[in-house]
């Protein structure tokens, strides 16, 4: 069987599996790549307590994977490549309480559904309209947002506060704009730094396919460099000037946060990125999990300073 290569991120203060008693299982579903993550709840912090009572908080990341996203991998294959990854960290699949995904790729929807049910025995949480996620969508058509950009919005204002702007760095490049309130106010769409590199390869007879990576200097003295030099600082100039403006309508004060898989490339020459959050749409993932989870019936689904402000809870469009 032929499966996706995974890259593997080193993570701080790792615990092995021998430790976890309990954990979430997060997959973010890419048009490239499919990024997986697993937050524990570690019996040496939690000893004696119960999922019910203290709203099951999965604080800590203990394993992330990325994998590409194949479409034509059958439900076993891809259920043989998510049990291989726990055997590689040595974690214990039996030990996933919960799954919850966003994909922006729908015919994945119903193999990953499957996946999750025949190989951890759990329906999963999708991200999609009529979850809580606790953030107004101000967008005309409240179902055109991708969930990977709700998701990021939920985290970044949630870890950082508002108004923030994420610029997520995948296939494509998003940039998403949430409140001082909290609230989805929309964003820029455009196309990501790879995308460009390839349409530069399959569109000329010469130019080779290039490492997307910062050149020595601005003035390349080869091909290669000369094609790097104008990918990065192409790019970065491109992200700059964006943020230029988002900021001039958002206001100077507005965080700005980068993720997704070239965040660090780009995000660390930005005049205006202030923080680089790998784990960004994950922690989104795991915060959206615990929400529905405390909006069961028989749990407290209502923000108590919400209600005693309003006498109701805010309305949310996801």
């Amino acid at each position: 069987m032929s499966r996706p290569s995974a890259e593997r991120a080193r993570l701080p203060n790792e615990a092995c599996g021998a430790q976890l008693t309990s954990m979430l299982l997060v997959i973010d579903v890419g048009n490239t790549n499919t990024v997986l993550g697993v937050f524990a709840r570690v019996a040496e912090v939690h000893a004696g307590s119960d999922e019910a009572t203290n709203g099951a908080r999965y604080e800590r990341l203990v394993a992330q994977w990325r994998v590409a996203t194949a479409l034509n991998h059958t439900v076993d294959e891809y259920g043989v490549l998510f049990r291989s990854l726990f055997s590689m960290d040595s974690l214990d699949a039996s030990g996933i309480r919960g799954i919850v995904i966003s994909s922006v790729v729908p015919p994945l929807d119903s193999t990953l559904r499957q996946v999750c049910e025949r190989y951890f025995k759990l329906k999963p949480l999708f991200i999609e309209p009529g979850v809580k996620t606790g953030m107004p969508v101000h967008y005309e058509n409240p179902a055109e947002v991708g969930a990977d950009r709700i998701v990021n919005g939920v985290a970044a204002f949630e870890k950082y506060g508002g108004p923030c702007v994420v610029v997520d760095f995948g296939t494509a490049t998003t940039f998403d704009c949430v409140s001082a309130k909290g609230e989805y106010m929309g964003g820029v769409i455009c196309p990501g730094i790879g995308i460009s590199a390839d349409a530069l390869f399959e569109r000329t007879a010469r130019l080779p396919r290039v490492d997307i990576r910062k050149p020595g200097r601005v003035i390349g003295s080869t091909t290669v460099g000369s094609l790097q030099s104008g990918l990065y600082y192409g790019y970065l100039g491109l992200v700059d000037g964006i943020l230029e403006e988002l900021l001039n309508e958002m206001g100077k004060d507005s965080q700005v946060i980068a993720t997704g898989g070239l965040a660090s490339l780009i995000g660390t020459a930005s005049k205006y990125i202030k923080h680089v959050d790998d784990y960004l749409t994950l922690e989104g993932l795991r915060i959206i999990w615990e929400r529905n989870l405390a909006a069961k019936p028989g749990k407290a689904a209502k923000p108590a300073d919400e209600i005693a402000k309003t006498g109701k809870p805010r309305s949310s469009s996801r």
